[in-house]
């Protein structure tokens, strides 16, 4: 376990610095830092402290190496370094030169000035309550969904589960997002209550910050219909084999009620390719959230990213590629592990 642990972690560190890579090299030269921090109002002499202080009259290599030990947990900096740019973490060292174990520097945004960390955690929860409550949605209905088809297999139910499923898979996103947008949040609005837009708060001039979970609904139902199909043909696969072995004859022989024997002894041993999707596709929830926030106008780390796109704050931009990608590791190793539990035929010490 341990052994299978410490490789997987080793993985995911190789794939983040190839991300960190892709990600500094990516957003070179699309218009000037020093330009985008002070606006079209700044003088040549300001923006030429400004590129110094930015490191931009550096090679490309040397502002590389400052940028992977801003992002790097282990870093080297100077003590001036660490209060100007207000580091959390434990240094060591000498006087000048001090080694340490930080939390990773983000940068600051080219808009607010706030550390790109800040802004990306005050978004952070309304994106991970939108892939929470789509992932539930896709989880309870795809098994019953799936459960209800293998039952009923070859009738109707089935056939209508199916081919619902395919549109949910061949559907975009983005494409699903406006259609529910307009269909259920303008269209029948007066009848659903719902809105286009909205995110989790809304603010009142008298009562303050209410809360909107009606706003969830719309954004999470579009995010939630990939997986939700993807689950109901992976139950209802997995149900079919179990439905045919032996020991399910067995149990309707020993006069168990068909609730039992689907729910208690079927379905139990037909879960493990579904929890390995459903661990999967949460990451992939996390990444899918960016168009579905921007579209319902939910405030996570998706429309801050697109909006921080919109405006050159690529600082902003590359943190949310980096912590989506963190997010991305650690969510497919607890999926290696849970599937290692869940299914016995599996050595997880491989």
């Amino acid at each position: 376990m341990l052994s299978f642990l410490t490789r997987k972690i080793a993985y995911g560190v190789l794939v983040l610095l190839g991300v960190v890579i892709v990600v500094f090299f990516l957003f070179q030269g699309f218009g000037d830092p020093a330009r985008l921090v002070l606006g079209q109002s700044g003088d040549s002499t300001t923006i030429k402290n400004i590129r110094k202080e930015l490191a931009l009259d550096q090679p490309k290599w040397k502002q590389f190496l400052y940028y992977l030990n801003d992002v790097s947990p282990v870093s080297v900096y100077s003590k001036a370094d660490i209060e100007k740019k207000q580091l959390k973490g434990f240094f060591l060292g000498s006087s000048n030169t001090k080694i340490g174990i930080k939390l990773p520097y983000l940068r600051r945004s080219y808009q607010s000035k706030k550390d790109v960390s800040q802004v990306l955690l005050e978004a952070l929860p309304g994106t991970i309550l939108l892939a929470v409550a789509a992932m539930l949605l896709a989880t309870i209905l795809g098994i019953l969904l799936g459960v209800l088809a293998a039952v009923k297999q070859n009738t109707w139910m089935d056939t209508s589960s199916v081919f619902a499923s395919v549109l949910g898979i061949s559907a975009p996103s983005f494409f699903m997002g406006i259609v529910l947008a307009y269909l259920f949040g303008f269209v029948l609005s007066e009848y659903t209550g719902l809105h286009m837009t909205g995110s989790l708060f809304s603010m009142d001039p008298f009562t303050g910050r209410q809360l909107q979970l009606r706003n969830l609904i719309l954004p999470a139902i579009t995010l939630g219909i990939r997986p939700l199909a993807i689950i109901t043909q992976l139950t209802r696969s997995a149900m079919l084999d179990i439905l045919d072995q032996d020991y399910i004859r067995t149990a309707y022989a020993k006069g168990l009620t068909q609730k039992v024997v689907i729910f208690r002894h079927a379905l139990r041993n037909a879960l493990n390719p579904v929890i390995t999707a459903i661990t999967g596709w949460f990451a992939e929830l996390l990444a899918g959230a960016f168009f579905v926030e921007y579209i319902f106008g939910w405030k996570g780390i998706g429309k801050v990213t697109v909006d921080a796109l919109e405006k050159l704050d690529f600082p902003v931009v590359m943190g949310s590629v980096l912590i989506t990608a963190t997010f991305f590791i650690l969510v497919n190793i607890l999926a290696d592990l849970l599937y290692g539990i869940v299914d016995p035929r599996v050595r997880v010490g491989r």
